[in-house]
């Protein structure tokens, strides 16, 4: 038995060695260019020069923050460039329960048309309150966020538009409600209601 030292074993190329094409005179140019540091490739390297005017011509990056509140709920509505998605709390819209207060959310988007929507994507987080209060506070918050978004980023006669239409429609999906429920006294079982007394 040949001792283990002493056997010579035969070199095996890799499997994707094997297979692989050989490079073309263009890609060991290019590799040999993006291999260098930065400072040491030359301006008019055209691989470095088709980068720089791809950042250039980069979308302008959109962000718009607005809030909505009800009662002691809270939401924060954030608006940025995108393809008309509304998330609220990482949910997707659609998927709201219950029914009924999904079409309050829907509401929004329905008094002036889903092609305001179109190129946003809409991104919601609320907290406090109860259920149905955490749902005006969010649709309160995207309304004002939208129109906030259109007074900044495109003219100041649709944005003035849009708040005419949804203060047409309901004044609380622009301003906050201040109402809250009055507080229990003593002497009774609510704010205002009182014991009975009997005289007899």
């Amino acid at each position: 038995m040949a001792d283990r030292s002493t056997k010579v074993y035969r070199r095996v190329k890799p499997t994707w060695a094997r297979f692989s094409k050989p490079l073309t005179a263009e890609q060991v140019k290019r590799s040999s260019t993006l291999s260098k540091p930065k400072s040491a490739r030359s301006a008019s390297d055209p691989w470095s020069a088709k980068a720089a005017k791809a950042k250039s011509a980069k979308k302008e990056t959109i962000r718009v923050q607005s809030f909505g509140k009800k009662k002691t709920a809270t939401a924060v509505a954030l608006i940025r460039n995108g393809r008309g998605a509304i998330k609220i709390n990482s949910v997707p819209i659609k998927l709201i329960r219950p029914e009924i207060l999904r079409y309050k959310l829907y509401e929004t988007v329905l008094v002036i048309g889903e092609e305001y929507f179109r190129d946003l994507n809409i991104r919601c987080r609320a907290s406090g309150g109860g259920q149905t209060a955490q749902i005006y506070a969010i649709r309160q918050a995207i309304a004002k966020a939208v129109v906030a978004y259109y007074a900044k980023y495109k003219d100041a006669a649709s944005a003035f538009e849009l708040k005419k239409l949804y203060t047409e429609y309901d004044r609380s999906l622009l301003i906050a409600d201040p109402r809250r429920t009055e507080p229990k006294k003593f002497g009774g079982r609510g704010a205002r209601a009182r014991r009975q007394k009997s005289y007899r």
